[in-house]
């Protein structure tokens, strides 16, 4: 009884331990509250909006791609902080899909412009929260099959 117990401890803590990504894991990354209005601020005087489109948001700025890449709406699941922080510091990470792959990507490198020089912690923390406010999650609707009778 003894081993198996053993056993069963051994085996839950190697699966544990595989969560752990060691120090490059995301496990305690957060940064600050923002205030969405400023990000609102950063995003329209950064040029953001020559390559992205954000549903009610207009602007003056000429439109550099053809289908400018969408940023907002409704998903099937969240799109994290984290996820919203890397696609602003590090585009390449996961490039957009549903767009043709020469207007938004060479040799699989994002053509978004790196802000990192450019923007300062507090903007980036801004920009994200005003992203993030412009997601909506909605329920997975499974595909509704009829009765079959044999």
């Amino acid at each position: 009884m003894l081993i198996r117990y053993l056993a069963i401890l051994l085996t839950s803590l190697m699966l544990l331990s595989a969560c752990n990504k060691g120090p490059n894991s995301p496990k305690g990354f957060s940064l600050p509250q923002g205030d969405a209005e400023r990000g609102k601020t950063v995003f329209m005087t950064t040029g953001c909006l020559s390559c992205h489109a954000i549903e009610g948001i207009e602007s003056d700025v000429p439109i550099e791609l053809e289908k400018p890449v969408t940023i907002g709406g409704k998903v099937t699941r969240y799109k994290t902080y984290g996820e919203l922080v890397t696609s602003v510091i590090n585009p390449s990470h996961r490039i957009a899909k549903g767009y043709i792959p020469k207007q938004v990507q060479d040799n699989g490198v994002s053509k978004m412009r790196n802000y990192n020089d450019s923007l300062t912690v507090s903007q980036l923390i801004d920009l994200v929260t005003f992203l993030e406010t412009h997601y909506e999650v909605v329920p997975y609707q499974p595909t509704s099959y009829g009765v079959y009778y044999p």
